[in-house]
């Protein structure tokens, strides 16, 4: 009997802490947030290069107060479902502690409830984001910095307005262009080298 109780008791002190720590479960969440993000359906860009620049505001359809406990916002750049098969590091999660879909951060943003207007963001892509498919999703955050709100700028399915993204070579064209010259300045020396070489040699037989 004391066992059972033990173990009723360690069941209710685990869900006490998930609610005392935030666990927040994406389905949980309601889609308040409109999103826009500039790239077209099938883009490509290039990290380290390219701007990725759009809007968010509250969707005007919910009730007056919906916002009340918004105090951040944060956009991110997330994994579409193709950029995620086989891919167990970047794999969607219902709890959000877990959830690997949006791994990196655009920008921040405090929430002003009074203002109701469409705000506007712009991001350079970091050189180190991987080359894959995303889409951009904002989340809304409260005082304790934990999840009460979404948006995106693709469909619940993740399959529309999605861009690629390519990561940089490492290489660029001013780098070749001296590496070329480099070498034929190399070649060109090492061939003068050895038609002064010659001439000496000829000289000292003289």
């Amino acid at each position: 009997m004391a066992a059972h109780r033990l173990v009723v008791a360690s069941l209710l002190f685990c869900c006490l802490a998930e609610i005392c720590y935030g666990k927040v479960l994406f389905s949980s969440l309601k889609r308040t947030l409109d999103v826009t993000a500039s790239p077209k359906q099938g883009q490509v860009l290039l990290s380290g290069v390219d701007k990725i620049s759009g809007t968010w505001a509250l969707n005007k359809t919910f009730p007056a107060g919906t916002d009340s406990s918004y105090k951040t916002i944060k956009l991110k750049l997330c994994y579409a479902h193709i950029s995620q098969l086989d891919r167990a590091w970047r794999k969607t999660v219902d709890d959000l502690s877990k959830d690997k879909t949006c791994q990196h951060k655009m920008v921040a943003t405090p929430y002003d409830a009074a203002n109701k207007t469409v705000h506007t963001f712009e991001w350079l892509i970091e050189r180190d984001v991987p080359q894959a498919t995303y889409f951009v999703r904002a989340y809304a955050f409260d005082s304790n910095d934990v999840q009460v709100a979404y948006g995106q700028s693709t469909n619940a399915n993740k399959s529309s307005n999605l861009f690629e993204i390519n990561a940089i070579s490492g290489r660029h064209t001013s780098l070749d262009i001296c590496s070329i010259c480099f070498s034929a300045f190399s070649v060109l020396s090492l061939g003068v080298f050895f038609y002064i070489e010659k001439r000496k040699g000829k000289s000292q037989k003289q």
